[in-house]
């Protein structure tokens, strides 16, 4: 055996130690990215529901007479904005 064949054995050696003691880091690791994984879905539920109450909110506004006509429009522009942020949101965490 060739002193880079011991060189690259210890190596490769080092690296399967440090892979097998890393273990519980990558357990934890892929554990507690499945919580925020779940987190979030449920955020987005939450978020969903909000929207559409808002959503809600500014119909009724919409059909009113009077100045609460134009809230009505901005209100329905603001739950427009936020439901495009949402969906870009909801695209990164598939």
């Amino acid at each position: 055996m060739t002193e880079l064949e011991a060189t690259e054995g210890n190596l490769i050696q080092s690296i399967i130690n440090d892979l097998k003691n890393s273990a519980p880091v990558w357990d934890d690791f892929v554990g507690k990215a499945g919580k925020l994984h779940s987190a979030l879905r449920r955020k987005f539920r939450a978020a969903d529901s909000f929207l559409d109450a808002f959503q809600r909110v500014a119909d009724v506004a919409n059909n009113s007479r009077g100045s609460s006509r134009d809230i009505g429009q901005s209100l329905t522009k603001m739950v427009m904005r936020h439901k495009s942020i949402d969906g870009q949101l909801k695209a990164l965490i598939g």
